[in-house]
């Protein structure tokens, strides 16, 4: 695929289905390329099974989507569903996270094909459930993680790349949002500023002092003679032209190094998940304010940002009543008459 947005290989229905995802369900065209990926992958575990004859032998990545037809994906039975999750999870290796995205996608396209368009009658995802997802903790920096980072920034568009960490850090921007911040997307006296996040939603970012700061420096030494088609970008690279998503994990990257906390396995997205954890654990921001700072549409999402430091359940142990510890003194001498009979 020469284009990573072009589906023009992919088989007429499902080019139907990431339409109508697109535009009239106005999902991401990540998350559509994301169906896309998945569906493709389903469409090669089909013809390697239903069409073993011809394609058994021959590489996944040789098997092109185009290679698929309508008639292959309408005709899937549930025992079809089932064999596709077990191959997921031991000729993949898929997690139960991954495993159950793909069930998902299916779920979707095939509601899409019974419910929406009505090309099918039954349903092959129904009654099959996904693997149960692990809990997991988001990864985030500590505080003083946080302020090493920040303190750390140098270099020759050190004003540019401070004034990016510090949007993450107190915004929880994701890093597609930030790419896409112009200049008048933020207001006159700097207080709000406003970003387009998942579905094209947009919603409203309120700036603190040291974004402000941040961001007052930064415009003074923004490059000049940016290129025509993004003269308004906010943040620019070197290249004279609007800054991409590769190049902010990069620089995130190489900054994390030089701060010396590159083995944390810190990435971009990381950084946002820090805002979150920080404005919960530190400023007791609440869970739903949480929620529209970070552009979540359910509270579920939020809610795992509400986990409880190490800090947080070290301060509970330490705030008992009885933490300072009482002196033995051991029970009073009862004596006992037959005791006393003796001496």
């Amino acid at each position: 695929m020469a284009d990573r947005f072009d589906y023009s290989d992919a088989p007429e229905l499902v080019r139907r289905f990431l339409n109508y995802k697109s535009g009239v369900q106005n999902r991401s065209k990540m998350t559509v390329y994301n169906y896309y990926h998945d569906l493709l992958t389903f469409s090669r575990f089909l013809l390697k099974t239903k069409r073993a004859e011809k394609y058994q032998t021959i590489a996944n990545e040789e098997i092109h989507f185009s290679d698929a037809d309508d008639d292959l994906l309408v005709h899937v039975t549930n025992d079809d569903i089932f064999e596709f999750m077990s191959f997921a999870a031991s000729t993949l290796e898929n997690q139960a996270r991954s495993r159950a995205r793909k069930l998902s996608c299916l779920r979707s396209f095939y509601k899409y094909l019974t419910v929406t368009i009505k090309v099918m009658e039954n349903d092959p995802t129904k009654n099959i459930e996904a693997a149960k997802k692990e809990t997991r903790l988001p990864k985030f920096l500590s505080l003083e993680e946080s302020k090493t980072l920040l303190a750390s920034v140098d270099g020759k568009y050190a004003e540019r790349d401070f004034a990016i960490i510090t949007l993450f850090l107190n915004c929880g921007l994701r890093v597609s949002e930030l790419c896409g911040i112009d200049l008048n997307d933020i207001s006159t006296d700097l207080s709000t500023l406003t970003v387009i996040g998942k579905g094209n939603k947009e919603r409203r970012v309120y700036l603190n002092d040291a974004c402000r700061d941040a961001l007052r420096a930064y415009k003074k030494v923004r490059l000049k003679d940016v290129k025509e088609a993004d003269k308004n970008a906010l943040f620019i690279s070197r290249n004279r032209n609007r800054i991409s998503v590769q190049t902010v994990q990069w620089l995130i990257y190489k900054h994390l190094n030089e701060a010396g906390l590159g083995h944390l396995g810190m990435s971009v997205h990381k950084l946002r998940h820090t805002a979150a954890t920080l404005m919960y654990n530190y400023g007791g921001t609440d869970v739903r304010v949480l929620k529209d700072i970070l552009g979540h549409e359910e509270l579920s999402t939020t809610q795992i940002y509400t986990h409880v430091s190490p800090q947080k359940l070290a301060d509970a142990a330490n705030s008992n009543p009885l933490a300072a510890g009482v002196k033995r003194v051991g029970l009073p001498k009862v004596t006992d008459a037959s005791d006393d009979d003796e001496t």
